[in-house]
């Protein structure tokens, strides 16, 4: 009964993190970081089955970076801030270009937004971005957002775009909010068992969250946890899942019990009356 409600949504956002659509090949010093096309293959399939079916699906997808890694033969991940952002201004066209590859063969295209804090900040241009996604799901395009990592300093702390992908739910009105990662969801206390309902986040539940020593990822549940509570606070329900699970996203919107489900307060707050009312408490 919990999930009913998820099999109804219609407009979800998908953040996407750079653990699940990477893979490393080889070992030692010739050990590589690269885009996984096979995944991205099958999660391009699923979003345009969703898309066939009447739903209308965001991506917020990280891995520029990790991208860019592959490209330039890097074995870690860079610790300055320009070869950070030269690697994500290689990557993220290059996840794009993976991006848009497949979708077009299911008959859709990719639509790249960039963001910045800047521009969720300042009211004018939050709104604005909110036209330009409501524009492209009308014509049958897929977003994908990612943090503009090549100009965007204040990026690398906010952990792997999870609190972006929490406000872009709020800015569209979105139903619900998928978080795929590389665990099957929040693990409670004997770190065996994950929790498939959550109603509350409190601070017995942000006990069971930890970061992330991930050379890829930024963040880890910790982040997920802060990204869950803006859009429970919104009124949109939240689900954390392993986004290397066999139709993730096809299980979750049948009302499966798969990953952690973060029950939404009764309550919808989006768009610009989110903007007006917790924006500005959100990001600083």
């Amino acid at each position: 009964m919990e999930r009913e409600k998820i099999k109804k949504a219609k407009r979800i956002v998908v953040k996407v993190g750079a653990s699940v659509l990477t893979v490393s090949s080889g070992s030692g010093r010739n050990r590589s970081l690269h885009l996984d096309e096979k995944w991205i293959k099958n999660f391009t399939a699923q979003v345009a089955a969703l898309f066939k079916k009447g739903h209308q699906v965001i991506i917020v997808s990280s891995g520029a970076i990790a991208a860019g890694m592959g490209l330039l033969g890097m074995k870690n991940r860079p610790k300055s801030l320009p070869e950070q952002q030269a690697s994500a201004a290689l990557g993220q066209g290059y996840l794009m270009k993976t991006y848009e590859e497949f979708f077009r063969k299911k008959g859709f295209h990719a639509a790249q937004i960039l963001l910045t804090w800047e521009d969720l900040r300042e009211k004018r241009r939050y709104l604005n971005a909110g036209n330009t996604l409501h524009t492209l799901l009308s014509k049958k395009a897929v977003p994908v957002i990612n943090e503009n990592d090549t100009v965007s300093v204040d990026e690398i702390k906010f952990g792997d775009n999870d609190k972006l992908s929490a406000l872009v739910a709020s800015l569209v009105s979105a139903d619900l909010l998928i978080m795929l990662t590389d665990v099957d969801g929040l693990y409670i206390d004997d770190k065996k068992t994950i929790a498939s309902v959550v109603r509350e986040i409190n601070p017995g539940i942000e006990k069971l969250a930890c970061g992330t020593d991930k050379e890829c990822s930024r963040g880890g549940m910790k982040t997920k946890l802060e990204a869950a509570k803006i859009a429970i606070r919104s009124g949109i329900d939240c689900v954390i899942a392993n986004g290397r699970e066999k139709d993730v996203l096809l299980k979750i919107l049948r009302g499966e019990k798969t990953g952690t489900l973060f029950q939404a307060n009764k309550k919808k707050i989006t768009g610009k009356d989110f903007y007006d009312k917790a924006i500005n408490q959100v990001i600083l």
